[in-house]
Parts: C-alpha cells; sequence; structure tokens
C-alpha cells in the first residue's frame, strides 16, 4: 500500500475536494516552473472531466489522480 503525499487523501469523495488536495500537492513541489507545469495539468483534467457525471467513473479518477500525485510527491522527494 502506497502513503498518499498529504493528509486526507483517503477522505476525497468529491471533485472539488481531489482539485483543492491537488492544489495543496503542488506547493509541496521543489520549483516553481514544476509547480506551474503540474497546476496546469491538473485544470486541464478538470476541463476534460467535468461532464462526468457517473459516480462510479468519479471514484475511479480520484483513486488515480491521488495514486499519481503520490508518484509525482516521491520522485521530487528522491531528488532532494
Amino acid at each position: 500500500m502506497t502513503m498518499a503525499p498529504l493528509p486526507g487523501a483517503e477522505l476525497i469523495q468529491k471533485p472539488l475536494q481531489l482539485y483543492r488536495y491537488l492544489l495543496r500537492c503542488c506547493r509541496q513541489l521543489p520549483e516553481e516552473n514544476i509547480r506551474q507545469h503540474y497546476r496546469h495539468a491538473i485544470r486541464q483534467s478538470f476541463k476534460v472531466h467535468e461532464d462526468e457525471d457517473s459516480p462510479e467513473r468519479i471514484q475511479q479518477i480520484i483513486k488515480r489522480a491521488v495514486e499519481d500525485a503520490d508518484w509525482v510527491m516521491n520522485k521530487y522527494k528522491k531528488q532532494k
């Protein structure tokens, strides 16, 4: 089992909660250009999925986004 990059990942149930969580994760990244890149990617992903209305699909997206955030956070943590 992987550890979440920030506390509270297991409480995320709604897209807006996920959005806020991912932006908080971005603040932990080491350089401004990296933070800008991931903030842009987060916004784009939310625009792509804003029409999603299936609760099962939304939960899949949330789970995958948290896993991806964990991977990104660990990637930059190792580079320090």
